[in-house]
């Protein structure tokens, strides 16, 4: 099954994702933020990445940027979740690169339904 990184400084919004996604058979793997998510990425490129925008060190813009200009990972589908929501936001995060914006509190089924379309290369 799919790879997913999830990347996201609230440890409660990982787990949140990664049980998710875990019972509906995705290897997940986890990040506190864009650093961080680099390193995981450059050690195992997952197959869809999800990406909180407000974090220290380097915040989901940023990371969504080098996932987007980066040769190994420009097809890496990325969702970026947040609570920023008005249109702007969305409209800048899609401007980085990302492939879906989706607002938080988001529904299970909204999450898993995304990662599917964009691991079927269906864009949303």
């Amino acid at each position: 099954m799919a790879i997913v990184l999830i990347v996201d400084d609230s440890p409660t919004a990982r787990q949140m994702a990664a049980e998710q996604l875990k019972l509906q058979g995705y290897t997940t793997i986890e990040a506190r933020d864009g650093k961080e998510g680099i390193e995981r990425v450059q050690s195992l490129i997952p197959d869809i990445v999800i990406t909180d925008i407000v974090m220290p060190n380097m915040n989901g813009y940023e990371f969504c940027r080098w996932i987007k200009t980066n040769e190994s990972t420009k097809d890496v589908p990325t969702i970026m979740c947040s609570t920023k929501d008005q249109d702007f936001d969305k409209y800048w995060g899609l401007k980085q690169g990302a492939d879906a914006y989706l607002i938080k509190p988001y529904s299970p089924a909204e999450l898993i339904m995304t990662v599917r379309k964009l691991l079927s290369g269906v864009a949303s």
